[in-house]
């Protein structure tokens, strides 16, 4: 079975529809348990994803969800305990990691210190034989995709940590992969440089329309670059959808709360309208007095009745604030405000509401805005009910602190080329001190 977006299909080879094209890599009711004190830990349970070709997709999770184990048996460093992986339709589950058609960027860029900026990149070219002019362009070209060319003769203690991350995904990309597999690369970067790299990395990934797939713990980096999202916890896929849908349609409670900030709202289902206001099945929910909560009723949520217990939710920015009671059918709420932050662009409010539940509400801080309320103020809170979303009953998950996923290389694997000890160096292909001095770098650097 393979999940695609929220559909299941019992076909293990998928192909485009459009051009018959296998999936780039597909895992198949893949599971990985750990052995720990006589009892096997799962670290992740029976995955079934399809990564469709040239996409950026991300797995999104806490640490110890289970993402990093999975790209390393995506990468051949771990062997599932059960399942399939295939890499454009061709089962690899057995096959080591140097024979694999994927190259992975760390986040240690294990770049090699006594090489330069063109000798790093190089060097995975040279362990395949390649050599003179091919040898040179394809590094220049590379170069100038990372616009590193002009740094092409330094060594990484000269570099940024910025750069350094391009030499590393310049290094991985010039072997030309079927896909890259990257474990949170931008962890080490400080903030203003992380977010200006996840802009850089996205556009480098669509000018070479390789398979990216993208390890973090970091859900702003997700929406940001990705494709396709596939949230993890506990091992085990939570929901798998483009950023858009992950963040305005989640499936579970886990997923509302873990991306971005989201208000949760326990209620009892009042009444299920199969007509709702734009002809689509909505949920009623208990209210206080000239309160009113509602919600469109999405098939994944199941079927629902009078007296059922659900949680609503509805995501800050959506909800407007105003002293007397709003008209129209939205939903509405009343509360008093309890904090009061600004934070530049908007500010937050944290409103007590009357049915004992806290709301966070963003405020855009914009030309003519203004502190519409103070704290301690009563004020009313309204949304759209098609901002709402009902969510289904949570299902239960092993405990995340029992799921490993640092796991340290067994000493008989292989390293993939693109990373291959820097011992393994021909002498011949030594750095030439005197290449600084060209006018062209790369033409120095990258010997005959």
């Amino acid at each position: 079975m393979t999940a695609t977006g929220d559909t299941v299909t019992g076909d293990a080879d998928i192909r485009d529809a459009a051009t018959g094209v296998p999936a780039a890599i597909e895992l198949v009711g893949v599971a990985k348990d750990y052995q720990s004190r006589g009892r096997a830990v799962p670290a992740v349970s029976r995955v079934d994803l399809e990564i469709r070709s040239g996409e950026f997709f991300s797995l999104l999770g806490p640490s110890g969800c289970g993402k990093s184990t999975t790209l390393r048996m995506i990468a051949g460093f771990e062997e599932p305990t059960r399942g399939r992986i295939l890499l454009q339709g061709r089962d690899v589950t057995a096959v080591p990691p140097n024979r694999r058609d994927v190259n992975l960027v760390f986040q240690s860029y294990a770049l090699f210190p006594h090489l330069d900026v063109a000798g790093n990149v190089a060097f995975g070219l040279r362990r395949r034989g390649v050599k003179g002019r091919e040898l040179r362009e394809r590094v220049g070209s590379m170069l100038d995709l990372v616009e590193l060319s002009e740094l092409a003769d330094r060594r990484p203690r000269e570099l940024s940590g910025g750069q350094q991350q391009r030499v590393a995904l310049a290094r991985a990309l010039v072997n030309r992969p079927a896909a890259l597999l990257l474990d949170e690369p931008l962890g080490a970067l400080d903030l203003k440089l992380r977010q200006t790299m996840q802009i850089q990395l996205k556009a480098i990934q669509r000018e070479v329309g390789i398979t990216f797939v993208y390890v973090t713990h970091d859900q702003g980096e997700a929406l940001t670059m990705s494709d396709r999202i596939a949230v993890m916890n506990g091992g085990r896929v939570e929901q798998l959808a483009s950023p858009r849908d992950i963040y305005e349609r989640p499936r579970t409670r886990f997923v509302a709360g873990f991306i971005g900030t989201s208000n949760l709202l326990r209620r009892t289902v009042r009444a299920v309208d199969a007509a709702g206001p734009d002809g689509r099945p909505t949920v009623v929910l208990d209210a206080g007095v000239e309160e009113r909560l509602s919600a469109p009723l999405h098939p994944q949520t199941g079927p629902l009745r009078a007296g059922d217990q659900v949680e609503l939710t509805v995501r800050p920015e959506k909800i407007e604030m105003s002293a007397t009671r709003p008209d129209g059918p939205g939903c509405a709420l009343r509360g008093r405000i309890v904090e009061v932050v600004y934070l530049g662009t908007y500010t937050t409010y944290t409103v007590a509401t009357h049915g004992g539940n806290e709301i966070t509400v963003f405020w855009q801080n914009s030309t003519g805005a203004s502190n519409i309320a103070e704290r301690g103020d009563e004020i009313w809170l309204s949304w759209l009910p098609e901002h709402s979303y009902v969510l289904p009953e949570s299902v239960d998950l092993p405990e995340a602190d029992d799921q490993p996923e640092a796991i340290a290389l067994p000493a008989a694997v292989a390293l993939p080329e693109a990373v291959a000890l820097p011992a393994s160096v021909d002498p011949a292909e030594a750095v030439d001190p005197a290449a600084g001095t060209s006018t062209d770098p790369v033409a120095y650097r990258v010997s005959h």
